[in-house]
């Protein structure tokens, strides 16, 4: 069976579970909701297997802290044989405004930590990125507005925002990438209108 490795990006722990650099971990939250998974902790990381459209999944989050992710990601993928290429990492993006997705294949890590660490672990960028964008900052202050919450706005929709991000990865498994890109990066969550809108 093909395998594929599912990564949201984010860090452990209560204190960071609704913060901005931890969308990626809501996703895969969601993930494991609708496929009925239960994670268990093991290389550095908490991780479920699921057969999702006849395809090994193994959905994870790693527990290292946002700069250290690629550790457990290689090691997961080394141990199953998990090819690179059927990698998929979902994490936010200061560059894209709040609730725009963009789906992407390789380049840069476009000063992420998160993937920075991925393409050194494995020595290789081209995986799948679902990026979630997250606005840019109103001061210098970059790490401390990745790591604080959503606002009181965005918190209306965030739910709706997950679930965007989460059907999106969905659709690479069932179908595949440039299908989910036609699909996906065109579509915005607004925080006035709880709906999905075209952009």
């Amino acid at each position: 069976m093909n395998r594929w490795l599912v990564a949201g990006l984010g860090n452990p722990g209560d204190k960071y579970r609704l913060t901005r650099h931890n969308i990626g971990f809501m996703v895969m939250d969601m993930m494991a909701d609708r496929f009925n998974l239960s994670f268990k902790g093991g290389f550095e990381a908490d991780y479920a297997v699921a057969d999702i459209f006849a395809k090994r999944c193994y959905v994870v989050k790693p527990q290292t802290y946002m700069n250290l992710s690629g550790k457990s990601i290689f090691e997961i993928s080394r141990y199953f044989d998990i090819p690179k290429e059927n990698i998929i990492v979902v994490h936010d993006d200061l560059d894209l405004s709040f609730g725009r997705i963009k789906i992407k294949v390789g380049g840069s890590s476009g000063g992420h930590n998160g993937i920075n660490s991925i393409i050194a672990s494995l020595s290789f960028a081209d995986f799948t990125r679902v990026k979630m964008g997250i606005d840019k900052p109103k001061s210098k202050d970059v790490s401390g507005f990745v790591l604080s919450e959503f606002s009181a706005d965005e918190k209306k929709v965030l739910r709706d925002f997950v679930e965007l991000g989460c059907n999106a990865t969905i659709a690479i498994l069932e179908k595949d990438v440039r299908y989910a890109m036609n699909l996906y990066n065109k579509k915005i969550i607004t925080k006035e209108v709880n709906e999905r809108c075209p952009a």
